[in-house]
């Protein structure tokens, strides 16, 4: 099927993405920076923003290993992913907890 959308779409697809997640962690960093200075932000879930970063690091680093090693993509190789998919899910934990526990105080 060939619409009036294929051609863009097609030239849309070849984009390397690349560039746009490096120029992603600017606006990041510049969130943590800013949540580092705002002494009401709890800092269990400043702790927990952070960690993100560690989880790209090690995802990225696990991506490598899966190509070389594997000759796979991460997503198929459960041991790595899982690995490093629970770095997300421990800065994920932090950030809840972090917020859950300023809330509490909150209303105290």
């Amino acid at each position: 099927m060939n619409t009036a959308w294929s051609v863009p779409l097609e030239r849309f697809a070849a984009i390397d993405p690349a560039p746009f997640f490096v120029l992603s962690l600017l606006p990041y960093l510049a969130f943590l920076w800013w949540a580092s200075k705002v002494e009401a932000f709890p800092r269990l879930a400043l702790r927990g923003f952070q960690l993100t970063l560690l989880f790209v690091a090690v995802t990225i680093a696990a991506a490598i290993v899966a190509q070389v090693r594997f000759g796979a993509l991460l997503a198929d190789v459960d041991p790595l992913h899982g690995g490093a998919e629970a770095f997300l899910t421990l800065s994920n934990l932090l950030v809840m907890l972090g917020f859950a526990t300023a809330a509490s105080k909150h209303e105290r």
